[in-house]
């Protein structure tokens, strides 16, 4: 064999033996870039996954608190609409007159001297717009002395130094005893579902 031989053959090992380091290395680097893909996949996944559940998280806190905002704007209505309702009840009461106006003042009077003794000294207190009717009332009853105005829609306020008792019934105290009384069916005829 002559020396050309020898390096020809060697050349050739050397040829196969490239080629094969080199196969294994495009074999190698075709596994690693399949396992970055594999990998890459997952963490897109990963992150497709978690945004879809903050996605649905924020949905699920927005549709929240926008059955809150409802709720609520639904419950300052039906407050506004019971205050209307109230103001109106109100603003009927204060124009009561005539023998209507006369025989509640005169009920609220009598319920009133029954909280004090015969003999006590008793002031009343009214609205202004009822003292002539007050006065009138009082001619009834002794020791009872109209006294001033009294900021209410009607009725009477009594005092009296000698049990130290004032009582107060008006026409807005037995309303707000009404309504108070009466609110949730007043609210489930005005909002029947």
């Amino acid at each position: 064999m002559s020396l050309d031989t020898v390096v020809e053959d060697i050349r050739e090992q050397a040829r196969a033996r490239a080629d094969e380091i080199r196969d294994e290395a495009d074999a190698e680097a075709e596994e690693i870039i399949a396992e970055a893909e594999a990998d890459a996949e997952e963490i897109r996944e990963e992150i497709l996954d978690d945004a879809e559940r903050t996605i649905e998280q924020e949905r699920e806190q927005k549709l929240s608190s926008a059955k809150l905002e409802a709720k609520q704007a639904r419950l300052e209505a039906r407050r506004d609409v019971l205050q209307s309702v109230r103001d109106d009840i109100e603003q009927e009461v204060s124009e009561l007159s005539g023998d209507q106006r006369a025989e509640l003042t005169e009920a609220l009077l009598d319920a009133t001297a029954e909280e004090f003794d015969d003999d006590a000294s008793v002031r009343i207190y009214g609205r202004a717009e009822d003292q002539e009717l007050l006065e009138e009332l009082l001619e009834e009853y002794d020791g009872f002395e109209y006294d001033g105005e009294f900021d209410c829609l009607g009725g009477v306020v009594a005092e009296s130094d000698e049990s130290r008792v004032r009582v107060k019934n008006t026409f807005d105290s037995v309303l707000d005893e009404v309504w108070e009384n009466n609110l949730r069916e007043i609210s489930d005829r005005l909002f029947e579902q």
